[in-house]
């Protein structure tokens, strides 16, 4: 089983589940467990391979499913019948899988720096990652990633954070979750418009340059789905402005709190 952390601030408070991206670890979310907990239960979570999660547990032909199906054990094993998932990077597509595939879990989806489909740059950039993922070490291809995605200097500490987590990885678990990404487009494609019946919203960093134009497109395309940018803030922007993320998180969970009392008194 994943490795956990949980805070508990009582029987009625909602349930949080908050999940990383890849290179990262639950540790990426420390400013935002301090105003988290005081209202709201939350579950942080290390995906296999990262953090003090057990690497080594890959099997020929897992996918995103697999991977989401793990999160999905930790909150039976907590007996969590349902929770907010907020997400980061590629945490966003596990988190949608898991609305997908597990939709009566999900009372809705907070998605950071969110990837819902690849441009070109992108696509070329995984390409050659995926190319060289056995001649390249690994923390090489990782810095590379993610001084391209977050270029700017504001961006230093969010790209800091992540190489250093990214170092507790193995180049096999590296190539492992590398691979994931071969047909992405259409399996992503294919999540936004089996999901439109969850409550989503999009945060996103208004640097954010190669994420935000999908974003964007997929808001104006969906009414159940909401987008709001995170002001002088790159790809990772619960680390790049945390007080506007835990902003603008807190006030969506508590107004999706109230549309289901609202729903249980009629």
């Amino acid at each position: 089983m994943l490795h956990y952390r949980t805070y508990e601030a009582g029987p009625d408070a909602p349930w949080v589940t908050f999940v990383h991206g890849a290179g990262g670890s639950s540790s990426i979310w420390h400013k935002q467990i301090r105003e988290f907990r005081k209202e709201h239960n939350v579950l942080l979570v290390d995906l296999r391979g990262h953090g003090k999660s057990e690497q080594g547990q890959w099997q020929k032909g897992d996918t995103f499913l697999d991977v989401s199906n793990e999160v999905v054990e930790v909150l039976d094993e907590l007996n969590i019948e349902s929770t907010h998932i907020i997400g980061m990077s590629l945490g966003t597509i596990i988190a949608q899988t898991m609305a997908d595939h597990h939709p009566e879990r999900i009372k809705s989806l907070i998605l950071g720096g969110a990837i819902i489909r690849l441009d070109i740059r992108t696509k070329v950039l995984l390409w050659i990652g995926r190319a060289s993922k056995r001649i390249i070490p690994y923390m090489t291809l990782y810095k590379l990633f993610a001084y391209i995605i977050m270029p700017k200097k504001e961006h230093e500490h969010s790209r800091l954070v992540f190489v250093n987590e990214a170092k507790k990885m193995c180049q096999k678990e590296f190539v492992k979750w590398l691979s994931l990404t071969r047909v992405i487009n259409p399996y992503l494609s294919n999540l936004q418009a089996s999901t439109t019946h969850i409550p989503t919203l999009f945060l996103m960093g208004d640097e954010d340059y190669l994420f935000i134009p999908p974003v964007e497109e997929v808001v104006r395309r969906y009414d159940t789905f909401e987008f709001i940018p995170i002001e002088k803030s790159g790809h990772v922007c619960n680390i790049d402005q945390p007080e506007q993320f835990n902003e603008h998180s807190i006030n969506y969970i508590a107004k999706i709190e109230q549309q289901y009392k609202e729903k249980e008194a009629i």
